[in-house]
C-alpha cells in the first residue's frame, strides 16, 4: 500500500513548521542556549493555543480531534527545530491534566530512571522522590535521574521516534546545502565520491525511519512502534555524525546548530526506555506470532 499525506495533513505540518519558524528560529535557540534549563512559558502556551498538545484529544473535550498520524506530523517539526520541553510528556497528559491541553501547565513524566525538565514543570507524573540533577550533554535538555522506573507509554515512544526523524530529516538537510556550497581544490565538496556516499546513506536511512514512523502511526501496533524507533533513533544518531563528517568537523562548534542535534538524539535514546528496550519489545512481539 503506497501512504500519501493528505491536504489537510500537509496543511497540518505546514503551519507548525511556519509556528516554529517564527517562534522559535536561530535567534530563539541561541538565546534559550544562553539561558540553560528556562523554558519560554510564552511559547509554550502558544503551542497550546495552536492545538499542539491537544491534538489527540476530542472535539467534546476542548480539543482538535485528530490522530497519532497528524501528532506524529507535529512532532517531526519539533524534532527538526530542536524545539526544548517535555512535549511528550505534556502531549500525553491533555484531558488528564488541567492546563496541559492549553500550555497553561508544563507537564514532566518519570521514565527509564530519568525525567526532563523537572525543575520548570507545574505537575510531575509518576514518582521523583529522590530526584538527583544530572549534567545533560544537551544544553537543552535538563535531567534529573530517579530511582525506579515507570511502565512505558507506546505513544511516547512513538512520538519520541517522531522527533529522531525530523532531527535526522534536518542532519540530512544541513549535510547536503553543506556539500553544494564548501568549495575545494576548485569544486563543490559534493562532487568527491565519499561526501556523495555520505549524504546517500543519510538519506536513506531518513526515509526508511520515516516509512517505519508513518506506518507505525496508522498501526498503532507496538511490534511496529518499537521497530520504527530503532530505525529513528539510528537515522537520527548516525545522520548527525555523518553530518558533521561533511563539515570536517566544525559542525561541532557553538555558531553551528548541528552539535545540538547529535547531543539531543543522544537524550532522546534514552527518553521512553532504550534501544535494547525497543529491542527486547520487538523480539516479545515477533516470537508471540504464529508461525
Amino acid at each position: 500500500m503506497r501512504f500519501q499525506l493528505t491536504e489537510d495533513q500537509l496543511a497540518l505540518r505546514g503551519g507548525v513548521r511556519e509556528l516554529l519558524a517564527r517562534r522559535f528560529g536561530p535567534q530563539q535557540l541561541r538565546a534559550a542556549i544562553d539561558e540553560p534549563g528556562r523554558l519560554d512559558r510564552a511559547l509554550w502556551r502558544e503551542l497550546g493555543a495552536a492545538g499542539f498538545f491537544a491534538l489527540r484529544l476530542p472535539e467534546a473535550q476542548g480539543g482538535v480531534g485528530l490522530g497519532l498520524p497528524e501528532s506524529v506530523l507535529a512532532f517531526e517539526e519539533a524534532g527538526r527545530t530542536l524545539l526544548p520541553g517535555p512535549l511528550v510528556a505534556t502531549h500525553l497528559a491533555a484531558g488528564a491534566v488541567p492546563g496541559a491541553a492549553t500550555g497553561e501547565t508544563v507537564v514532566a513524566a518519570v521514565g527509564n530512571g530519568l525525567v526532563e525538565w523537572l525543575e520548570q514543570a507545574d505537575v510531575v507524573r509518576g514518582d521523583a522522590a529522590g530526584a538527583v540533577p544530572l549534567r545533560s550533554v544537551d544544553p537543552l535538555t535538563p535531567l534529573h535521574r530517579v530511582p525506579g522506573a515507570v511502565a512505558v507509554d507506546p505513544v511516547a515512544v512513538l512520538l519520541t521516534a517522531a522527533e529522531q526523524l525530523g532531527g535526522a530529516t534536518r542532519a540530512c538537510e544541513l549535510a547536503v546545502q553543506h556539500a553544494r556550497t564548501r568549495e575545494q581544490f576548485g569544486q563543490p565538496i559534493g562532487a568527491f565520491q565519499a561526501i556523495k556516499h555520505l549524504c546517500a546513506e543519510m538519506l536513506v536511512r531518513t526515509e526508511t525511519a520515516r516509512a517505519a514512523v508513518y506506518a507505525a502511526a496508522v498501526t498503532a501496533d507496538p511490534a511496529d512502534i518499537h521497530a520504527a524507533r530503532l530505525l529513528a533513533d539510528e537515522a537520527a544518531v548516525r545522520g548527525a555524525r555523518d553530518c558533521l563528517q561533511v563539515h570536517g568537523g566544525m559542525g561541532f562548534t557553538w555558531e553551528f546548530e548541528l552539535h545540538l542535534h547529535l547531543k539531543r538524539a543522544w537524550v532522546r535514546t534514552h527518553r521512553a526506555g532504550d534501544a535494547t528496550e525497543s529491542e527486547e519489545s520487538l523480539a516479545a512481539e515477533l516470537l508471540a506470532q504464529p508461525i
